[in-house]
């Protein structure tokens, strides 16, 4: 069966697949964020992707929790700040400059902020895939993760994943049922400005590879 937009074969025009690559190219992990707030119409709109994503043994294991209480924000920052600075302590002289002058975070100016958890303990499955493998079940998520970003993206809209946290204490503070794993605390928004450029390549972090590194066996 052939789809609008499809050949027989089902390749996409060679515009769309042009417009995917730069999709892709501006994606982007956003640390800077206008305060505007966002359009619930929108942000649902988004959040309807996730369910589009593959899943082992289509377990669909992510669990979804908007973080919107000051109580509940005041706690996820407090985290984020306290694993922060213990990050910045492991480095030494300039990596520790480097590392003291990045934005790691856009909790503060966010409007909206969503963790997203995995469901380790879900019946949904028959276990699937993942008796061998368990933690499919937390790459599932991420791909999740991935397909509402793109959907972000695509609607003007950026997302920046804080990976700087102390997972146990974040689902003690969002009060969490145990089984449950912590895969991404997401902040999202408007971004200030928009780049093709990861900002830790920017501000001298790391660099990207040359070329892809593929080996064969």
């Amino acid at each position: 069966m052939t789809r609008p937009g499809v050949d027989q074969k089902g390749c996409f025009p060679e515009a769309f697949r042009a417009e995917l690559d730069l999709l892709m190219r501006l994606r982007r992990d956003v640390r800077r964020f206008r305060t505007d707030p966002v359009d619930e119409a929108v942000l649902t709109r988004c959040l309807a992707a996730v369910s589009l994503a593959p899943s082992v043994g289509l377990s669909e294991p992510w669990r979804i929790i908007r973080v919107e209480s000051e109580t509940a924000r005041a706690a996820a920052l407090e985290n984020f700040e306290t694993a922060n600075a213990a990050a910045l302590a492991d480095y030494s002289e300039n990596r520790a400059a480097t590392y003291a002058r990045l934005k790691l975070s856009g909790m503060r100016d966010a409007p909206v902020q969503i963790a997203f958890y995995c469901d380790d303990e879900t019946e949904k499955g028959h276990g699937l895939g993942a008796q061998t493998m368990p933690e499919m079940r937390r790459y599932s998520v991420v791909t999740a993760i991935t397909l509402f970003w793109l959907s972000l993206r695509a609607e003007g809209l950026g997302l920046g994943w804080v990976s700087i946290l102390d997972p146990e204490q974040m689902s003690r503070d969002l009060d969490v049922p145990q089984g449950w794993s912590l895969v991404g605390y997401v902040c999202i928004g408007h971004p200030e400005r928009l780049s093709d450029t990861p900002e830790l390549e920017q501000e001298g972090w790391e660099q990207r590879f040359a070329a892809l590194p593929v080996e064969t066996r």
